[in-house]
């Protein structure tokens, strides 16, 4: 049985997102436990969410010099009936919208709604979206016109470094514990490599 990648959630019009000209486009991924959001275990709720230090002003400093901001996130706890993909889709509009009012607007927020092991009736399976695998980013991929090898993925596990090679994304950096130094070290050293 072949498991579909869940339909993106997508708020903010091409434009706005930094969708200009047909592409291929430069993306900046990011995961969101770990990476946008503090991990306190199955954030789905404005309330539980604590935004890691720094975050906005890298979704800004991406857009400045040509990111589109792509969110990849894995979601056991759909699969663990912990939320069910509405609570999930609510919230991650809200997280859009925070994004928005910060002057850096989410192209779209890829999600896998299963788990091998610990998942609930369907959502119990082997899949090709759940990172390490990477059927979010190429399903991203090919549906914005963005180019892998000048892309750039920023992930708090190794399965995310993973999915980003499986991928082809040219860089991928490995947050350490909220901190995201390195993460926009990167994104200066891509702009000068663009001459931004």
């Amino acid at each position: 049985m072949t498991v579909q990648v869940a339909e993106p959630i997508v708020t903010a019009s091409r434009e706005e997102a930094g969708l200009l000209g047909p592409g291929p486009h430069r993306a900046l991924f990011l995961d969101r436990d770990g990476v946008i959001n503090v991990n306190h275990g199955y954030v789905h709720t404005p309330e539980q969410t604590d935004w890691v230090p720094g975050i906005f002003d890298l979704a800004r400093a991406a857009r400045a010099v040509g990111y589109v901001l792509v969110v990849v996130t894995n979601q056991a706890g759909i699969a663990r009936g912990y939320y069910s993909p509405a609570q999930f889709e609510e919230y991650t509009r809200w997280v859009h919208g925070c994004f928005a009012a910060e002057g850096a607007p989410l192209l779209a927020t890829y999600y896998c709604p299963h788990h091998p092991e610990a998942g609930l009736g369907a959502l119990k399976v082997e899949c090709g979206c759940r990172k390490p695998r990477p059927g979010m980013l190429l399903r991203a991929i090919r549906e914005w016109n963005l180019d892998a090898s000048s892309s750039i993925l920023i992930g708090d596990q190794p399965s995310d470094i993973d999915a980003a090679a499986e991928a082809g994304i040219g860089s991928s950096v490995l947050a350490d514990g909220c901190e995201l130094r390195p993460a926009m070290a990167a994104i200066a050293t891509a702009a000068r490599v663009a001459g931004r």
